[in-house]
C-alpha cells in the first residue's frame, strides 16, 4: 500500500469511527429510553435535538478522535498482533465511555444514565471491533491476490535481518515484499547469501539503488554503535527522496541528532519497529485530497466533453496519427505510468529529439524548445493554453495523478536528475496543475522548478492546493511562460 494509499484507509478509519460512535449514542438512546423515566426515543429525536445538544455532541466526537489517535488506533496495525488491537480498543472505548459519564456530570444530561453508559460501551466496543477486524480481513484477502504490495529493503545481512524477512514472506496478508538487501561484505555474508536473498548494494552503492528502483520502505537492522555513521546516511537519503524507515532494533539513540518530522513504533511478532518518514502530508486530508480529485475530475471530464470532441476533430482533421498521445511518466515512488495528452506533434516526433538536444532552451535534465519543428500548429495552440493536457483527467479518475502536484516526468528526464532531494517529489501523486504552472512555466530554471515541488510538499494543504486550482486558469489564459 502506498504512502497515499495509507493514509486514505486512516481517514476511512476516522470517518468510520465517527459513524459508529453516532450509530452506538443512538442504538444504547433507542435501548434504554423506554425503560427509564426519560422521554421516548421518537421524542428524543424530534424534540431533543437543540442547538445545545449538537454542540454537547460534536465536542464529544471531536475528544472521542482525541483519545483514539492519542492511543495509537490510527497508526499502522501492519505489524500488530491480535492482543495489542484488541487491548488497544479496549482501551480507547473504556477511555470515551468515561468521558461521557464526565460530560454527563458536568452538564447534568439525564440520559447518561449507568444503564446508558453500559449499554453505549457494549454497542461502542462490538462495533469497534469489529470493523477493524473485517477491515482488515478485507486487506489481508487482496493483499494475498498482490493488491497494494510494498517493496521492501532491508539495510544489514545478519541472521536477524534473514529471520524477519522470511516472517514478512510468511505472511502475505502484510502486503510486502522483499526486494533485497543492503550491506558490506563481512564474515557471515557466505552464510546470508545460503538464504536465497539477493544482497543487491552495499552501503555506497545504497542510494543508487534508491536512485533507480521501486522502494516503498526501508527497514534498517545493523548495529548503531557500530554503523552510525552509515545509517545516518541511509536515513538522511531515504528522506530526501520521500521514502519510509524503519528500524528492526532497540537502539535508536542516533534519533536525537536527526531532524525528523513522524516518528512511530510498531511491534511485529515481538520485535520493535520504529517508522521514520519526513512528509507534512499525513492524516484524514489525504482521503479527502484523493476524494475531491476523484468528483472534480468526473465532473470536468462531462463539462469538458464537447471541447474533447471539438479538439478531436481538429487534430484529426489537420495532422495525420492518433488522436492521444501516451507516454510512461514516473509516478508516486517512482513507479511508471501511462499518461495521456492530446497530441500536439507530428508522428514519430520522440524518434527525433536526440537531434534536437543541442537545441534545448532550458538547463537541468528537461527539454524545452519555443519553435519546435515537430509540432503542429493546433498542437501549438494545444500547448498554449494547456487544453492538451486535459485527457490527464483519466489518469486522475485511474488514480495515477492529483488534480494538484509536481509534474509527471518523462523517464528520460529523470534519468538526468543529479541530487537526491530532486527525487523527494515523487514521495506524491504527479498533478496536472502545480505552484511552476502558476510561477512562470518554462520561464524559470530547473533548480527554481524543483525548489517550487519541494515547498508544494513541505508546505501542503487544502488552501494551497485551491489558490493553485484557482490561479491555473488566469496563467492559462494569459499564457505565462507557455510553449
Amino acid at each position: 500500500m502506498h504512502t497515499s494509499q495509507r493514509r486514505s484507509l486512516v481517514f476511512t478509519f476516522k470517518i468510520l469511527d465517527q459513524l459508529l460512535l453516532a450509530c452506538a449514542f443512538f442504538l444504547a438512546t433507542a435501548t434504554i429510553s423506554d425503560s427509564v423515566n426519560l422521554v421516548r426515543f421518537y421524542e428524543f429525536l424530534f424534540v431533543r435535538i437543540r442547538v445545545v445538544n449538537f454542540a454537547l455532541y460534536s465536542a464529544f466526537a471531536w475528544l472521542w478522535y482525541g483519545i483514539f489517535w492519542s492511543l495509537g488506533l490510527y497508526h499502522s496495525f501492519r505489524f500488530r498482533r491480535w492482543p495489542t488491537i484488541l487491548k488497544e480498543v479496549l482501551h480507547a472505548t473504556l477511555g470515551g465511555t468515561f468521558l461521557l459519564l464526565v460530560m454527563g456530570l458536568l452538564f447534568a444530561i439525564n440520559l447518561i444514565t449507568p444503564a446508558f453508559l453500559m449499554v453505549f460501551w457494549l454497542y461502542i466496543m462490538a462495533a469497534t471491533l469489529t470493523s477493524r477486524l473485517v477491515l482488515r480481513y478485507v486487506l489481508e484477502q487482496l493483499r494475498r491476490r498482490g493488491v497494494w504490495v510494498e517493496n521492501l529493503l532491508i539495510i544489514g545481512s545478519n541472521q536477524r535481518a534473514v529471520r524477519f524477512a522470511r516472517r514478512i514472506d510468511n505472511h502475505l496478508e502484510l502486503g510486502c515484499r522483499v526486494v533485497g538487501f543492503v550491506d558490506d561484505k563481512w564474515a557471515g555474508t557466505d552464510k546470508f547469501l545460503e538464504s536465497g536473498y539477493p544482497l543487491v548494494a552495499d552501503f555506497k552503492g545504497f542510494n543508487e539503488y534508491l536512485r533507480k528502483n521501486v522502494v516503498d520502505e526501508v527497514i534498517i537492522d545493523v548495529p548503531l554503535n557500530t554503523f552510525y555513521r552509515q545509517t545516518q546516511e541511509v536515513v538522511r537519503h531515504c528522506l530526501e527522496q520521500g521514502v519510509l524507515v524503519r528500524f528492526l532494533s532497540d537502539s535508536f539513540y542516533l534519533l536525537r541528532n536527526m531532524n525528523l518530522a513522524h516518528v512511530k513504533f510498531n511491534d511485529f511478532e515481538g520485535e520493535l519497529l520504529l517508522s521514520v518518514q519526513n512528509s507534512r502530508m499525513a492524516g484524514w486530508p489525504i482521503l479527502a485530497k484523493r476524494a475531491f480529485d476523484f468528483i472534480a475530475a468526473l465532473l470536468l471530464f462531462f463539462i469538458c466533453s464537447p471541447l474533447f470532441i471539438l479538439i478531436t476533430a481538429l487534430i484529426k482533421i489537420t495532422s495525420p496519427g492518433p488522436v492521444f498521445y501516451m507516454q510512461t511518466r514516473v509516478g508516486l515512488n517512482k513507479r511508471l505510468f501511462r499518461m495521456y495528452k492530446f497530441r500536439t506533434m507530428i508522428p514519430g516526433a520522440e524518434s527525433q529529439q536526440a537531434e534536437l538536444e543541442h537545441l534545448n532552451e532550458v538547463d537541468g535534465p528537461v527539454f524545452k524548445m519555443r519553435a519546435d519543428p515537430r509540432v503542429t500548429p493546433v498542437g501549438r495552440w494545444l500547448r498554449r493554453t494547456s487544453l492538451d493536457e486535459l485527457p490527464q483527467l483519466i489518469n486522475v479518475l485511474l488514480g495515477d495523478m492529483s488534480l494538484v502536484g509536481p509534474r509527471p516526468l518523462p523517464v528520460r528526464d529523470y534519468q538526468g536528475f543529479n541530487r537526491d532531494w530532486h527525487r523527494r517529489r515523487f514521495s506524491i501523486r504527479p498533478g496536472i496543475t502545480c505552484l511552476w504552472q502558476i510561477n512562470g512555466r518554462n520561464n524559470l530554471s530547473f533548480e527554481e522548478w524543483m525548489a517550487l515541488d519541494r515547498y508544494y510538499i513541505d508546505h501542503w494543504s487544502f488552501g494551497l492546493d485551491l489558490k493553485i486550482l484557482l490561479r491555473t486558469l488566469p496563467a492559462i489564459i494569459w499564457e505565462k511562460g507557455a510553449y
